[in-house]
């Protein structure tokens, strides 16, 4: 997996992180598997996350994550409630309270959100998003590999995009 980008403030992260531990209880785990502290109820027994609470309810258990912070922009994207508030909420709580309250309506700080934003909501997509495709071709070539052999694209339709594929395509055969 990814390397997380160092926190600014790693004190008043795990201050953070350990009260979100105590309001739901060392070990908590939902019925999904859920484990991480800020996506659960808090004080509630049995422990449940907030998107089996919203499934649940018959609610939807997705949210609209404002990627610079309300203060500094209307813009949203849709995140599974959980990623929300364990995630990417999390991240903007290690930004300097200048820029997340933005008290003044700076547009420079607003600026600076918006990169912050960027940066944090990249590195989610990153990590959700395009990592698991990696693994899951790296899995699936080490199958084929197995199964068919170490050039098993060879003379498919895969084969273009192998690299160098106008290299590889003038080799003879083994």
């Amino acid at each position: 997996m990814m390397k997380k980008r160092p926190l600014r403030d790693p004190e008043a992260a795990w201050v953070r992180n350990a009260a979100a531990v105590r309001r739901v209880g060392a070990g908590a785990k939902c019925a999904c598997g859920e484990t991480r502290p800020h996506a659960f109820i808090q004080q509630r027994n049995p422990k449940i996350c907030h998107a089996c609470k919203r499934e649940r309810d018959g609610k939807t258990f997705m949210d609209k994550h404002h990627v610079a912070g309300e203060a500094n922009s209307p813009i949203t994207i849709k995140v599974p409630v959980n990623d929300h508030r364990a995630e990417l909420n999390t991240a903007q709580y290690d930004w300097p309270k200048a820029i997340l309250e933005n008290s003044t309506g700076s547009p420079l700080l607003a600026r600076a959100a918006c990169v912050r934003g960027f940066a944090d909501t990249n590195a989610y997509l990153v990590e959700k998003l395009l990592l698991p495709h990696a693994e899951f071709c790296e899995l699936l070539d080490s199958m084929l590999t197995e199964k068919l052999g170490p050039e098993w694209w060879r003379n498919t339709d895969l084969g273009k995009w192998a690299p160098n594929a106008s290299r590889i395509s003038r080799r003879e055969p083994k």
